[in-house]
């Protein structure tokens, strides 16, 4: 049980960043840029708890290591963060919700001992369904932006691959010396963006509370906390059974908006978040591994 509530509350930590990316986009700061203060505060702080191992034990571990980097780092917020900046962020929340489903259909599709069962599938249609209703709160708009659809598409099946890949490697090494590794990798391969897009963000900049509060959230909660207590709980329940959580975002979006951007929380959106939380219940009453 509390393997399921840890990342329940992790979840939904997550679920607000979108509020404090968009905070911080608003302030002046590139997707690449907010990445990078995100993972660079979030390696920093796991320093002080990590072994000093610095590599893993062959090649093959280490090359797994550098993609972990990049599907659940570097490549998936930086296409994440570009889908808010040029996307509807109900929409760019919602196709990314659609992490567990995807999660689950590329599972079945690379293992063989991975067979979804009719309450996984049924369960995480309720909960998606749930997520739509939450975030388009009743007043649904076809809004075609296929850039932005595509990016929040892409960081939804990059999450899916980094959750596959972190089951496979949790097994083999502390989750602490994981997470290191994934903010190490992060931080290099984000930092070729820069050549193209160079920091353009004045340092006095962050003399602004809003700026520096929500990075140190970003990087020491919703990262450095966050992503050790996540590759924790995948390694205990699974990546399919954690993924399902994943679900539960719009709702802390939605507290979120309804807390620092004044959005009122309506029936509709109660509604949404009863379909999502059974839809999750059911998902993980599933026998899938």
């Amino acid at each position: 049980m509390i393997y399921h509530i840890i990342a329940i509350a992790i979840v939904m930590v997550w679920g607000g960043t979108f509020v404090n990316t968009k905070k911080l986009a608003e302030a002046g700061l590139n997707p690449e840029s907010i990445f990078l203060l995100r993972f660079g505060i979030a390696y920093i702080s796991i320093w002080f708890i990590s072994p000093l191992k610095l590599f893993c034990r062959n090649w093959r571990d280490e090359l797994w290591m550098f993609l972990l980097g990049i599907f659940g780092g570097s490549f998936f917020f930086f296409i994440q963060n570009y889908a808010i900046d040029v996307g509807r962020v109900t929409d760019v929340s919602f196709i990314v919700c659609t992490t567990p489903l995807v999660t689950v259909l590329l599972a079945i599709l690379i293992y063989k001992s991975v067979k979804g069962s009719w309450l996984l599938f049924i369960g995480s249609f309720i909960a998606l369904f749930g997520v739509g209703v939450v975030v388009y709160n009743g007043q649904f708009v076809l809004n075609i932006d296929p850039l932005g659809h595509l990016l929040a598409l892409a960081a939804s099946v990059s999450w899916a691959i980094y959750s596959l890949i972190l089951k496979k490697i949790t097994c083999r090494y502390s989750p602490i010396f994981v997470t290191r590794k994934i903010f190490f990798y992060g931080i290099i391969t984000i930092l070729p963006v820069f050549i193209v897009h160079p920091w353009n963000f004045p340092l006095s900049g962050f003399l602004d509370a809003q700026v520096w509060g929500n990075c140190v959230f970003l990087g020491f909660v919703a990262s450095f906390l966050c992503f050790f207590g996540w590759n924790w709980v995948i390694e205990k329940l699974g990546a399919l059974k954690a993924s399902n959580y994943l679900y539960l975002n719009p709702v802390t979006t939605m507290l979120a908006s309804l807390l620092f951007l004044d959005e009122p929380i309506t029936v509709i959106s109660f509604i949404g978040s009863l379909l999502i939380l059974t839809g999750v219940f059911i998902a993980n009453k599933s026998k899938t591994v």
